[in-house]
């Protein structure tokens, strides 16, 4: 397993062994939306790492193992610095924003990327995926995706070909003080609707321009990210009871996912 920006658009794909031998590999499945992506090669009697089958504690220990700039089997230690964070596109290597990431301060760099994040009883907790750099005004800002999230994608990539993400067919933004006062709603943070699409979930589910989401199954959303990262926790097919601000009065509405078109 690995991240979908490492492999994606290569031709020949290489693995190289902790033995030092090097094997062919075939491209088996993506997921571009997680940034995750499986490898098959031809090799028995292989041991694997096992999954971590919950979110991590904040503060306890991480270790990430990968090979930046080209420093192979380069060990770095920290602790998990957060949970449920989110990174915009343009901070993404794989140019997709990112939500529900694991925050570590276990220095990550160029060619981390898709390597281990482990855990102080030797599981995975995650699959290092991305860093704010230097440049940017950062110290030990890096990111990975959890292994609860790793073990759903990997499953129904196995299975399927394909993994299926939760969708509701709207457009959001965050909400701020500053537009809140400016269009006269009701709070002052939340995800507020943009737009919806013809037949989607948030249609059906009686949604409309103007709405601010303010909690989803009683799980408070302060900005898009925080709705973005809560609606990972679900599949299609499920239903989730949304807290809405409106600017006649707070209404719950109850919404079924569809699952998020491929294109």
């Amino acid at each position: 397993v690995t991240n979908n920006h490492v492999v994606s658009g290569g031709t020949d794909i290489t693995v190289a062994l902790a033995d030092g031998s090097q094997l062919p590999a075939t491209l088996e499945a993506t997921d571009p939306l997680s940034d995750l992506a499986i490898l098959r090669i031809d090799r028995d009697g292989l041991p694997a790492m096992e999954l971590a089958d919950r979110y991590p504690e904040i503060g306890q220990l991480a270790v990430a193992v990968g090979n930046p700039l080209g420093f192979e089997n380069t060990v770095t230690a920290g602790i998990i610095s957060g949970l449920g964070r989110s990174i915009p596109a343009s901070a993404a290597q794989g140019g997709q924003s990112l939500v529900d990431l694991i925050q570590t301060d276990a220095a990550i760099s160029p060619g981390n990327s898709g390597g281990a994040l482990i855990g102080s009883d030797g599981r995975l907790v995650g699959i290092n995926v991305a860093y704010i750099p230097p440049a940017a005004g950062a110290v030990s800002l890096g990111f990975a995706i959890p292994s609860p999230t790793v073990s759903d994608v990997v499953d129904e990539l196995l299975v399927d070909g394909t993994a299926e993400h939760a969708y509701m067919g709207v457009q959001m933004a965050t909400v701020t003080a500053q537009a809140a006062d400016q269009l006269g709603l009701s709070v002052d943070s939340g995800a507020a609707v943009l737009f919806t699409e013809a037949g989607s979930s948030a249609e059906e589910a009686g949604l409309r321009e103007g709405d601010v989401i303010t909690a989803i199954d009683g799980a408070v959303v302060r900005d898009l990210p925080s709705l973005l990262t809560r609606l990972r926790r679900y599949d299609p097919g499920d239903t989730a009871r949304l807290a809405v601000a409106r600017t006649d009065g707070d209404v719950v509405v109850s919404i079924r996912f569809a699952a998020r078109p491929t294109s």
